[in-house]
Parts: C-alpha cells; sequence; structure tokens
C-alpha cells in the first residue's frame, strides 16, 4: 500500500507542473493591459515602466514564469495589483469559504443521489425509477445560476424565509455553525447540490441495475437473506465507485461554483475569481486558478487512495 502510495504522489508531481504552466499561460495570452486598474489614464510612460518592473511585467514569460513558480515553492504567490494585499491570503480565505459551501452542497446532493440511485436501481422499471430518474435528469440539465436566481426570488424576495446574499451577519470572517450564519448557506448550497445530485443519482442507478443482476446476488436471495441483507452487500459493492464519483464532484464544485457564488454574493474562489477577470488582476487571477488546479490533483489523489483501501479488487502493488 505504501508503494502504490509513493507511486500515485510521484505521478501527481508532473500533473502539477503542467497545471502550473497553464494557469500562467492562459492568464497571459489574454488581451488587455494587467496595470490598467491602477495606473491613471494620463500616467507617463516612466510610471507605467517603473508598475511594470514593479511587478516584474518588463521581463520574458519564461523568467516570470520561473519566479511565479519559485515564490509559489516558498509559498508566496505575489500581490494583488488592484488591492495591494497578499495574493496567498486572500486565496486561502476564499478557499475556505468555499469549501465550507462545497462541502455542504456535496453532501446534500450525495445523499439525496444515492437515496434516488438507490430507489430506482432497486425498484427498476417501477413509478419509483421513472420518478427518481426525471429528477436526477432535471438535476442534470437545469442551469445552476438560472436556478439560483429563482431561489432568490421564491425564498428570498416573496416568502422572505431566508437571505439572499452574503456569509453572515459580519460576513466570512467570523463565520460560526449556527443558525444566523446557517441561514446564508442554505439557499447557495441547495442550489450548487442538484447537478451532483444528478449525476450521483445516475452513476448508482446504473451501479446498482448491474450488481443485481450479477450471480452472487441470486445466491445471497437464493439462501434466504432477506432485502436488507442483500441491500448491505450491494452498499458494499457499490460504494468505490460512488466515492469516487462524489470526490470527483466536490473537485468541480471548488473549480466551478463561480456563477453561484455571484449570485448569492458568497466569498468564495469563484466570487474572487470574477473580480480578479473583470479587473485584469493576474496575479490574484493565476493564484487562484493554482490553488483550485492543486487542489483538485491532491483531492483525485486522496480519492484514489481510499478508493483502493475500500474495493479489494484493485491492485495496490
Amino acid at each position: 500500500m505504501l508503494a502504490y502510495l509513493l507511486r500515485r504522489v510521484v505521478y501527481a508531481v508532473p500533473i502539477m507542473v503542467g497545471v502550473a504552466l497553464v494557469c500562467f499561460l492562459l492568464v497571459h495570452i489574454a488581451p488587455g493591459d494587467p496595470l490598467v486598474s491602477i495606473l491613471p489614464p494620463d500616467a507617463s510612460a516612466d510610471l507605467q515602466a517603473q508598475l511594470r518592473e514593479l511587478y516584474g511585467f518588463n521581463r520574458s514569460l519564461p523568467e516570470q514564469f520561473a519566479m511565479w513558480v519559485w515564490r509559489a515553492l516558498h509559498g508566496d504567490l505575489g500581490v494583488s495589483i488592484a488591492s495591494n494585499r497578499a495574493v496567498a491570503g486572500e486565496v486561502f480565505t476564499a478557499v475556505g469559504n468555499t469549501l465550507r459551501l462545497a462541502v455542504v452542497a456535496t453532501f446534500i446532493g450525495f445523499v439525496l443521489g444515492c437515496l434516488f440511485g438507490f430507489v430506482a436501481g432497486y425498484f427498476r422499471n417501477s413509478w419509483l425509477d421513472r420518478l427518481a430518474s426525471m429528477l436526477s435528469v432535471l438535476g442534470v440539465s437545469v442551469p445552476h445560476y438560472w436556478l439560483g436566481m429563482v431561489m432568490v426570488i421564491v425564498f428570498s424576495s416573496q416568502l422572505m424565509w431566508l437571505p439572499a446574499t452574503g456569509a453572515g451577519p459580519g460576513g466570512s470572517s467570523d463565520w460560526a455553525w449556527d443558525w444566523a450564519h446557517l441561514q446564508f448557506l442554505i439557499l447557495p448550497a441547495l442550489t450548487m447540490s442538484v447537478i451532483p445530485m444528478g449525476i450521483i443519482a445516475r452513476t448508482v442507478r446504473a451501479l446498482v441495475a448491474d450488481i443485481l443482476d450479477q450471480e452472487f446476488i441470486v445466491g445471497l436471495r437464493a439462501k434466504g437473506l432477506t432485502h436488507f441483507g442483500v441491500f448491505r452487500h450491494m452498499v458494499k459493492n457499490a460504494a468505490p465507485t460512488a466515492l469516487a464519483v462524489m470526490g470527483l464532484q466536490l473537485g468541480y464544485l471548488l473549480g466551478g461554483s463561480i456563477l453561484i457564488e455571484t449570485v448569492f454574493s458568497w466569498p468564495g474562489t469563484g466570487f474572487l475569481l470574477n473580480s480578479a477577470i473583470f479587473q485584469r488582476d493576474l496575479p490574484l487571477l493565476q493564484g487562484t486558478i493554482l490553488v483550485l488546479a492543486l487542489f483538485f490533483v491532491l483531492l483525485n489523489l486522496l480519492v484514489d487512495v481510499l478508493q483502493t483501501m475500500l474495493d479489494p479488487r484493485i491492485a495496490r502493488a
């Protein structure tokens, strides 16, 4: 198991280097001047040259990339052009807020997805199967940003049950797991959970249908095992794949929550990316993308290891 873990870590290193290179190139090939947000309209050529030298934009791209990677390895992601604050501090604060939202949304999506998937797979070709399948398809098909706006209109504007935007009475800096803060989390978490719910439900439904057709299930039923006993064996066989899908969905939610966080003004990485894109803040933009991409790589590594531990059919050598 240790050799397998070390090999997976070694495989992740070139992926991380490639991710860093892609993140750097993507933000630099985009058109526009990165200093436009801080330069006055009548800025002199000398002032522009000084600022470019200060932020390192006067160097060649290979030099800029090498300096950025070297500083990133030491925990320095640069300084934001717009706010003049350390990028690392802003990114990790936003990652904490997004992780809080994504974990809750993934948990809701996993519970509902597994419930719908197991029901649809266990009662195949019944009205329960059709209902659960319809809900899962709707979850994948409905645009989540549109659903978020609808939920704001219904539950915040009309019913006035939940707040529409923000992360709490005092913002995300004094977050606590109490009702005063959780009520700000409910709408964005429910909106984000719709897509993973649909994907997990479809995956689990296919898994359950395949497992029920296998010979060992027929043997268990022939021995007189109860429905609960058959269900327990079915869950044990479907758990590794369902766990892998859940881990991937958590990674997708961390990196793909920009629209949801913008709709609900949630101070996470999506909201930060949206601000960095419109302000052309290259250090903040590439630092946020790098942290999210590396987190996704590490999450995949963790899911692979956990799936290997749970599923004895996977070779560990």
